[in-house]
């Protein structure tokens, strides 16, 4: 059995890319390693995950149990950060026995456990099992270490991904930071004097940072950047710190917005839902609901009326 503990990063919910790497290593970890069953789970805390992904289980007995580092199998490799393994879980002196009521229920025995390691740092463990108490051969540890490897790339790029996004953020309120051109405070609406060339830059960075937040997987980051968005936004219409004066009633969802961020860069349906991950059909239906809202005719007096109201820059 196995479980995946990424730590540092994860608020408490397993991201559904992160879930979707999990299921396809547990499987390469089942088939190549002969191990009936697998079972894994990202940290909800600082000191403690719960397994949420099974695999050839039998029971929900492991189903949301919280590992905490050097308590069990999955705890002392988290903390020693190499492969141990057990040839009877339950009777083993080489670990603790915090989680024998919910491993006994399942009914495993023989178990390994290797860490999952990215840029340095364990992130998580991989268990396999057996239900008989057997010594596991190398064909069983190598398929282990194989798929932790594998898992590592994925959580490497995914945290490249995560480093990417908070870096554009940084830089969407660095180029809001560029408004005090001419005098003018930090959060002053555009006028006359302000230079378009910078605007039309924060409006495209506003609108890339709105379509780089529903790629991000960590749900804590995606929350802080589409507050930016938010905030500059706001800023732009000269309703900092106060209700905007939007029409009575209008509330547009976050997609309604993204497809408008699109639009107000220029971009044609079929631009704008490959850049959001979209079909065409979902955009135009995201543009008709946001038009119908605003009490806009066209696409350009959609976005108008969307600037007017707060929601763009």
């Amino acid at each position: 059995m196995w479980e995946v503990a990424v730590a540092g990063t994860d608020g408490g919910g397993t991201g559904s890319g992160r879930a979707v790497d999990m299921q396809s290593a547990l499987q390469r970890m089942r088939r190549r390693g002969g191990l009936p069953v697998a079972f894994g789970g990202l940290f909800s805390g600082a000191r403690q995950f719960r397994i949420s992904e099974l695999t050839g289980t039998t029971t929900n007995s492991l189903r949301g149990l919280a590992i905490t580092p050097g308590n069990g199998l999955g705890g002392k490799v988290l903390t020693m950060s190499r492969p141990i393994s057990v040839a009877d879980y339950p009777t083993s002196r080489a670990i603790s026995h915090e989680y024998d009521a919910a491993v006994g229920a399942e009914g495993l025995r023989s178990m390994l456990a290797v860490p999952v390691v990215v840029r340095g740092q364990v992130r998580g463990v991989l268990y396999g099992a057996l239900r008989q108490p057997l010594v596991l051969g190398d064909r069983a540890l190598s398929s282990a270490v194989e798929a932790a490897r594998e898992l590592e790339r994925a959580l490497e790029h995914e945290l490249a991904q995560e480093l990417a996004a908070r870096d554009e953020a940084q830089r969407l309120l660095a180029e809001a930071r560029r408004r005090r051109l001419r005098g003018q405070p930090r959060w002053a609406p555009p006028t006359e004097e302000t230079d378009p060339a910078v605007w039309e830059e924060v409006r495209e960075a506003h609108g890339d940072l709105r379509a780089l937040a529903h790629r991000v997987p960590d749900p804590q980051l995606r929350a802080e950047i589409l507050t930016a968005c938010g905030r500059l936004a706001r800023a732009s219409s000269g309703h900092h710190g106060r209700e905007r004066e939007r029409p009575s009633g209008v509330e547009l969802s976050p997609r309604e917005v993204d497809v408008l961020a699109c639009v107000a860069s220029g971009a044609t349906n079929s631009a704008a839902a490959e850049r959001l991950g979209l079909r065409p059909e979902t955009v135009k239906s995201y543009l008709r609901s946001s038009m119908r809202k605003l009490g806009a005719h066209t696409r350009l007096h959609a976005v108008v009326e969307a600037r007017r109201a707060g929601l763009l820059p």
